[in-house]
């Protein structure tokens, strides 16, 4: 068979999805099948002259989650009145939030996600030293995309991840109006890592944006062409707006309503194939075929990280740059690129630099080694540059 062959394509895309489908089956049951969603607190029962100890046995609570809520010191205080706490509305309050952050805890697998980041840090650490020598090759490439959802993904799971920290945060506080620290930690160190390498975590250690990136580059050939119809590039005023709205559509309906638009097409949940449901099953059909003509549909279009992480992108320390004293302007490297942002950081002549995944596939196709990962500052184009023919 061809190197690249629409057969060949078709599948190895089938093979890799139902090689994540498979073994993350078999992983989540290995795990234990712990929960990863906190369960939403209930309609409380509050009545007139309520003690605490009364509260609790109406509403199904122990006496160590009240003492936890109510902050109780001792057995006797189970006999204050429910009033003393304040109005009903504000014991609701409190109560609600409280049982939302003990949900959120009691959910989480907290022997995994330390595992998980510690990962984490070594994989992109490892990655960004490949880079940084110039280490990385197409085959290279697909064999770190293929372990970091593997690794990431299948066997650690779809919880924590990098749009979770926004995502189930921005819910949480809609329908309980607290914050849940350890995400908050988890979204720091998510952002620090885009601080120093523009989309670095998205781009390597994502593990719904390392799947999506594979796919796209099983259906393209050495010469960035595609094996089965055609590649297309969207234009980012299309695809931000899009994403913006999305995110704003998403907050405005967890303040309003208390609904997670985003829980039943959730990509991640490939990850937890008995959680995907039948609209999560057709979502995330359609998203992996999309996959192989549009680069990273989910990162560009939908996911709320990606939205922050392109405003982080902008600081970061470590980047995508061009030096424009080797670069003979033959526009390989904009060519190459999955999307427009190599177009855009080559010739400088947009406002708004679109997300970079520092992918390095401009690197590699350059003729002479013009494009740089580094703490180089973006210049400008010298005057004309792209007037010149190619030498």
């Amino acid at each position: 068979m061809a190197k690249h062959s629409p057969l060949k394509t078709a599948a190895s895309f089938i093979f890799i999805i139902v090689l994540v489908i498979g073994l993350s089956t078999v992983s989540n049951r290995i795990w234990g099948g712990r929960p990863e969603a906190s369960a939403k607190p209930g309609e409380l029962v509050i009545e007139p002259g309520m003690t605490i100890a009364r509260f609790g046995q109406v509403n199904e609570l122990p006496d160590p989650v009240l003492k936890e809520i109510f902050g109780l010191e001792n057995k006797a205080d189970l006999q204050k009145e429910l009033q003393a706490y304040g109005s009903t509305g504000q014991i609701a309050a409190l109560v609600k939030g409280k049982l939302a952050l003990a949900a959120e805890h009691a959910g989480k697998n907290w022997i995994k996600i330390p595992i998980k980041f510690g990962l984490w840090f070594a994989f992109l650490a490892s990655v960004f030293i490949l880079m940084a020598r110039r280490k990385v090759t197409p085959g290279l490439r697909n064999g770190v995309l293929f372990a970091s959802f593997m690794l990431f993904g299948v066997i650690l799971g779809a919880d924590p991840s990098p749009m979770g920290t926004v995502k189930d945060a921005i819910h949480l506080y809609a329908t309980s109006h607290v914050i849940f620290p350890p995400r908050m930690i988890a979204l720091v160190v998510f952002l620090a890592i885009v601080l120093l390498a523009n989309k670095y975590i998205c781009a390597w250690g994502c593990q719904a944006g390392t799947l999506q990136d594979l796919l796209f580059r099983l259906n393209r050939t050495d010469q960035a062409k595609a094996v089965i119809g055609r590649q297309i590039k969207l234009p980012f005023a299309l695809t931000n707006t899009i994403r913006c709205a999305f995110f704003l559509l998403f907050t405005l309906v967890a303040f309003s309503s208390g609904l997670d638009i985003i829980d039943p097409i959730d990509p991640f949940k490939i990850y937890k194939p008995a959680d995907l449901g039948l609209s999560g099953a057709l979502f995330a059909g359609m998203l992996s075929l999309a996959c192989l003509f549009v680069y990273r549909p989910w990162c560009h279009l939908f996911c709320p990280f990606g939205l922050v992480g392109w405003l982080m992108e902008k600081t970061s320390l470590v980047r995508i740059s061009v030096d424009y004293e080797s670069c003979i302007a033959c526009g390989k490297c904009a060519a190459a690129c999955p999307s427009t942002v190599m177009g855009a950081i080559l010739k400088r002549d947009r406002k708004t630099i679109p997300d970079c995944f520092a992918c390095y596939t401009c690197r590699e196709v350059c003729p002479t080694a013009a494009i740089r990962f580094s703490t180089r500052r973006r210049t400008l184009p010298p005057a004309g540059h792209f007037g010149k023919s190619p030498q």
